[in-house]
């Protein structure tokens, strides 16, 4: 009898051995959808998945999701650190009546990341005139120092709900890096900063991106700070405003044709212009409130000078 006992108990043993090794072996660091995937598989190369919310259980923490060929492989909320690159694949995601994708960095399962970065490559992320929102960050004022970068991405026809291709309201502060990404077609802002907490550390980088048609193009506050350079900001209401003692600074842009004006500040926000081109907006630069719009002394406004320009444009 003492002999079966220990005979079971290593069964068991095993047995949890086994189970662990399952588990282990079921998130993989690299993982793959396809157009012709089915989420029943494993998303390996070979048994690729159908959609991004298919794949992200099966991917570890710090993994990476490739595309093996162009499909539309749906809206997903990302709860670990992960990369989705679908570069040289056309990857589409349709956020009809939905946000894309939602990154709450309150949910991360992992609570052990020391670092807790989502990176996004290469999306096509279609609203259809009636989606929310085309990337939305969020998270409390515990969830500090995160990271999102977003590279090579088209986001448009976000006009429901509250209408914005990026937002970012991270309590806890943390960096957005945008690069070579394109976002036009929505309701209210392009681009979107706002920690709810305000002054704690929130940061932008857009660089060699374009934003067109929207009511706002980027816009800041509560404290945010940020940057943009060689990037073009057209046909939009407002092309850059900064609120709420937010600052940015705008270098070697093209900010113009834009309905309202081209440059906003209110509340004490702080924008400040170099080498960059702001022509035929309604309005060069408006300060409501309080706030400062400056000048290098470097840029071509057909004449007309900035609110706080010590310097010629």
């Amino acid at each position: 009898m003492k002999s079966f006992k220990l005979t079971l108990g290593g069964l068991a043993v095993c047995c949890a051995l086994l189970a662990l090794a399952g588990m282990a072996q079921a998130q993989a660091a690299r993982t793959w959808v396809s157009g012709v995937g089915d989420d029943a598989n494993p998303c390996s190369r070979t048994a690729p998945c159908k959609t991004f919310a298919g794949t992200i259980s099966k991917t570890a923490v710090n993994g990476e999701i490739n595309c093996l060929d162009p499909g539309s492989f749906g809206a997903v909320t990302i709860t670990k650190s992960i990369t989705i690159d679908c570069h040289e694949i056309f990857a589409g995601m349709t956020g009809s009546a939905s946000n894309g994708i939602n990154i709450p960095f309150d949910n991360f399962t992992a609570t052990s990341e020391v670092r807790k970065t989502v990176r996004l490559r290469n999306l096509n992320i279609t609203g259809f005139d009636t989606g929310s929102v085309g990337i939305n960050i969020s998270g409390g004022t515990g969830t500090t120092g995160t990271e999102v970068f977003i590279e090579d991405c088209l986001i448009d026809g976000d006009y429901g709900g509250s209408a914005r291709g990026i937002q970012d309201f991270r309590a806890g502060g943390g960096v957005l890096v945008v690069n070579n990404t394109t976002i036009r077609n929505i309701g209210t802002t392009g681009i979107s900063v706002v920690p709810a907490s305000g002054n704690n550390g929130s940061s932008i980088s857009v660089t060699n991106s374009r934003v067109a048609n929207c009511s706002f193009g980027l816009a800041l506050a509560n404290g945010a700070k940020g940057t943009t350079t060689d990037s073009v900001f057209v046909g939009n209401g407002t092309g850059v405003r900064a609120d709420g003692t937010s600052q940015i600074s705008v270098e070697h842009c093209t900010v113009s044709n834009n309905t309202v004006a081209g440059f906003f500040v209110s509340g004490g926000g702080a924008i400040l212009v170099a080498r960059s081109v702001a022509m035929n907006n309604a309005a060069l630069a408006t300060v409501s409130v309080s706030g400062t719009i400056s000048s290098y002394g470097t840029n071509h406004t057909g004449g007309v000078a900035f609110p706080n320009a010590a310097t010629a444009n």
